[in-house]
């Protein structure tokens, strides 16, 4: 998936900051916002983190976008609930799915991260969708951004293949 194709998206959507933890998979999608000069990018050192830092800029009248792996936002679910779904925060998450090709019939189970994370979604009520290609960017990210504006609280866009 072409790291730049989501990068103009999340521009076009008029985020402000992008706030994460760069991973393996997410590489060369943090490479293509370091690169972008109308985007501040604020990386962390725990998922957690990541909420607090994009609630607080949501508060100061900024629009964060949440880039972790999947891993991560288990890793945060207490800051995830804490702020950014108690206080209503219309919060766009684009996050890593590690795993993903573990799920396909016949596919060794390298680990649980991947049939972890679509059940903890919607157990948290995180409405989501799977974006697999560089064709789907464009509906998958706006329409993250118009379910968040409309129920004031975070949703999520699943990458389930790398950045390129």
């Amino acid at each position: 998936m072409r790291a730049e194709l989501i990068v103009d998206e999340i521009k076009k959507q008029g985020a402000t900051h992008i706030v994460g933890l760069p991973d393996n998979g997410a590489r060369s999608l943090f490479e293509a916002l370091w690169r972008d000069p109308d985007l501040d990018v604020v990386t962390v050192t725990r998922e957690g983190e990541a909420f607090a830092i994009a609630t607080g800029l949501y508060l100061g009248g900024k629009y964060p976008v949440v880039v972790i792996q999947n891993t991560g936002l288990f890793e945060a679910g207490d800051a995830f609930r804490g702020m950014a779904h108690n206080m209503g925060v219309p919060l766009v998450m684009i996050l890593g799915y590690r795993g993903y090709k573990s799920l396909a019939p016949g596919a060794p189970k390298v680990d649980t991260a991947a049939s972890f994370f679509e059940p903890t979604l919607k157990a948290w009520n995180i409405p989501y969708s799977l974006l697999t290609c560089d064709g789907e960017v464009t509906e998958q990210i706006d329409a993250a951004f118009r379910k968040a504006a409309a129920t004031s609280l975070p949703a999520a866009v699943l990458l389930t293949v790398e950045t390129t």
